[in-house]
């Protein structure tokens, strides 16, 4: 009995961790529970939210993504080129951008799967080679100017709920239905835990790298357009360093870094620890490097403790 109280106890403490937090900053920073903050946190998560589902499924095979930044700053480049000097419609360009956000996907599960380079030097090297196509593409200089109808995806509201909130819920949605209702969600913690074990018992472990590499490129590059369409200016600097928050958030929410283990409704917990704790950093006028002194012991003591789980239960 005691085992099981403690196990649940450990399964919520995310949770825990997350309503601690908000009471802390609703009591030290009045400004915290205003409507426009929290909306504001609201539509800042929802980023870090749909990019790091694409994040969870690499994570859960024990690999890692560095290129997802590089993917949002390389979709929020391509759509604003696109709309702004190459005639494109609004649906054509975000169409065209997500398609290639995908091939970039396609290309990292080449490299890591068929190639067999590390997850963490060939998502180096894409991250890499399109923060640079992003400068050349639009010359180091912000592209902005498109169509007034594109900002309703990241600043519109149905009712009060902001839309790229309902885009982030909707992602969450369809990251838990992959993991939990679908073959391919189950080979996803199948390979994670053992590849070797996944390969034999008939699982083609290739093809699953390729499908949760791909994923991830989608799924960053519904994050840009949001980005995009929320700031209404393509930065080449958009998604510089995003990775590291993504990836703050998943471990943050319990995906194993060795793979196999973890579940989309921790990471959303992870996701709004983030989201306050850097809303609430600002709030109180922390430096940006106090920020990431912060965030990388956040990052450190998550990794930390995933290890000290691996132990125990090895």
């Amino acid at each position: 009995m005691k085992s099981d109280v403690i196990s649940k106890i450990k399964d919520r403490a995310i949770w825990i961790v997350l309503f601690l937090m908000f009471i802390v900053f609703s009591i030290t920073t009045p400004r915290f529970l205003s409507t426009s903050n929290l909306f504001t946190i609201a539509r800042q998560v929802s980023i870090y939210g749909i990019a790091s589902i694409g994040m969870t499924f690499v994570i859960l095979l024990g690999d890692i993504d560095l290129s997802a930044g590089s993917v949002i700053t390389f979709v929020n480049i391509v759509a604003a080129y696109l709309m702004v000097n190459s005639g494109f419609s609004m649906t054509g360009a975000v169409l065209v951008s997500l398609v290639l956000a995908v091939g970039i996907g396609i290309l990292n599960g080449f490299l890591v799967s068929t190639i067999k380079i590390p997850a963490i030097i060939a998502t180096f090297a894409s991250q890499t080679i399109f923060e640079g196509l992003s400068y050349i593409i639009c010359g180091g200089v912000p592209i902005y100017g498109f169509d007034e109808r594109f900002k309703i995806i990241g600043q519109g509201y149905v009712g009060p709920v902001p839309i790229p909130v309902i885009i982030m819920a909707c992602c969450f949605a369809i990251g838990a239905f992959i993991l939990n209702k679908t073959y391919f969600g189950r080979f996803f913690y199948a390979v994670g835990g053992n590849a070797e074990a996944a390969r034999l018992s008939g699982i083609k472990v290739e093809n699953i790298k390729y499908l949760v590499y791909a994923l991830a490129g989608l799924f960053s590059g519904l994050a840009g357009i949001v980005m995009l369409s929320r700031t209404n200016s393509a930065q080449p600097t958009a998604g510089l360093g995003y990775e590291f928050d993504v990836i703050t958030c998943v471990v943050l929410g319990g995906v194993s870094v060795t793979g196999g283990i973890g579940k989309i409704s921790n990471v959303i917990a992870g996701v709004l620890i983030i989201g306050i704790l850097t809303n609430g950093m600002v709030l109180m006028n922390v430096s940006t490097y106090t920020q990431m002194v912060i965030k990388g012991i956040v990052l450190a003591a998550a990794v930390g403790f995933d290890s000290l789980q691996n132990k125990q239960r090895a």
